[in-house]
């Protein structure tokens, strides 16, 4: 009965403006990551705007916290909200971890496989913006939300290889007379890896979301 009266009730919007607004988000704070490894790049300058693009994501996701308890009717389930917009900002808050390693082990060169992961980072978070877009119309671009999904894994699935290639290549540069240099490269290399792993982990909420309404 109630499942009736809700389809007849108009759709809440709101909340896709949010998730869209943090998308953008994760999209913006992925490319001054990607500018922080850049050589020459003002390490502190692109530390602080992810900081404060971090701050940003946190807003939006108090406020469709506040907005999942005051609405009658979402647009789908109460958790599957909450845990789409926990798993976006987790994204944001480990690129803001990334950075803050950083500056804590004062490191000022990055290895090119640290580049490219960054790369990487960038193109799935385009892509998960794009994927968080289509959350409107899902039922209509269930295929193609699929497909941008298989994408966002591929590269997580390339980014682990990087990983692993990168950590192999510091280890032999390092072991020797330097293993602090490892130490603190391989820490770096496991914050860059999570970034992707918790972008990859907001494609599966998607993913989870849209199976249940098709």
């Amino acid at each position: 009965m109630f499942s009736w009266f809700a389809a007849l009730m108009p759709r809440e919007e709101k909340f896709f403006d949010y998730f869209e607004q943090h998308a953008r988000i994760l999209v913006e704070s992925s490319g001054v990551l990607r500018e922080l490894f850049r050589p020459g790049a003002d390490i502190a300058a692109c530390a602080a705007r992810i900081n404060k693009l971090e701050g940003d994501a946190d807003d939006v996701t108090h406020e469709v916290m506040l907005a999942v308890r005051r609405t009658f009717i979402t647009p789908f389930d109460r958790s599957d909200i909450q845990d789409l917009i926990m798993s976006m900002d987790d994204a944001i808050d480990q690129m803001k971890q990334t950075a803050k390693a950083i500056l804590l082990f004062e490191v000022t060169t990055f290895e090119d496989p640290m580049r490219s992961i960054t790369e990487k980072i960038v193109s799935a978070s385009e892509i998960t913006c794009e994927l968080i877009l289509a959350l409107r119309e899902m039922k209509k671009k269930s295929s193609q939300m699929m497909a941008m999904s298989a994408k966002i894994t591929q590269l997580e699935e390339a980014v682990d290889d990087l990983h692993d290639n990168g950590l192999k290549r510091l280890y032999l540069a390092h072991r020797n007379d330097t293993p602090m240099a490892y130490i603190v490269g391989a820490e770096i290399y496991d914050h860059l890896e999570k970034v992707v792993d918790r972008i990859e982990d907001v494609a599966e909420r998607v993913n989870s979301i849209v199976i249940e309404h098709l």
